[in-house]
C-alpha cells in the first residue's frame, strides 16, 4: 500500500509543471527561434509589425531560447511563422448625443506555426483569434493613433496567450 501511495505522489508531483522555457516536447537541440515579420492578408497599417514585435518580446521574456529576427531568422533551430489572416473593426456603442461611434471591437485572426529546421511542425494553429475593445475619441484626427494603441495592446495579450498555448501544447 505504501508503494502504491508513493508511486501516486511521484506521478502527481511530475504532472503539469515545467520551468518556463523548458517545455518537454520541444527537441533539446532547439536553442534558437527565428521570428520573421508576420505576413498579412489584410489592409490594416502595421498590424503584422506590432504582432511580430510582441511575439519577440514575449519569447525573450518567458523562454530561454535565443530569439533571432530579420535576415537571420531562417537560419535557426526553429522558425515561428505567422500570418494575419483577418482583421475587423466593428462599432459596439454609440454616443446618443452626437450619434458617433464611441467604442469599437477589433478582431484579429492569425495562422501560426513553429517549424523545426528539419521541416517538422512543432506547433500549428491556423485560426488563433484575439479581440480587443477600445474607446473612440471625439477628435477624429486621433482615431488612427487610438486604433494603433488598441492593436499594440492586443498584440501584447495575443503574444502572451500564444506563447502559453505553444508551451502547454509542447508539454
Amino acid at each position: 500500500m505504501r508503494v502504491l501511495a508513493l508511486g501516486l505522489v511521484v506521478l502527481l508531483a511530475g504532472c503539469g509543471y515545467h520551468q518556463v522555457g523548458a517545455a518537454s516536447h520541444i527537441p533539446a537541440n532547439v536553442r534558437t527561434l527565428g521570428v520573421p515579420i508576420f505576413a498579412t492578408k489584410v489592409q490594416a497599417f502595421n498590424t503584422e509589425t506590432a504582432f511580430t514585435q510582441a511575439m519577440v518580446r514575449e519569447l525573450n521574456t518567458r523562454t530561454n531560447y535565443r530569439v533571432v529576427t530579420g535576415a537571420g531568422a531562417d537560419h535557426t533551430d526553429a522558425v515561428l511563422k505567422g500570418t494575419i489572416v483577418s482583421e475587423t473593426v466593428v462599432p459596439l456603442t454609440y454616443d446618443s448625443t452626437s450619434g458617433q461611434t464611441s467604442s469599437y471591437l477589433v478582431n484579429i485572426t492569425a495562422s501560426v506555426q513553429l517549424v523545426a529546421h528539419d521541416g517538422a511542425v512543432l506547433y500549428k494553429n491556423d485560426a488563433f483569434a484575439w479581440r480587443e475593445q477600445y474607446q473612440s475619441t471625439e477628435d477624429l484626427s486621433g482615431f488612427v493613433q487610438e486604433d494603433g494603441d488598441a492593436v499594440r495592446r492586443m498584440a501584447k495579450d495575443f503574444a502572451a496567450a500564444l506563447v502559453s498555448d505553444m508551451l502547454v501544447s509542447f508539454g
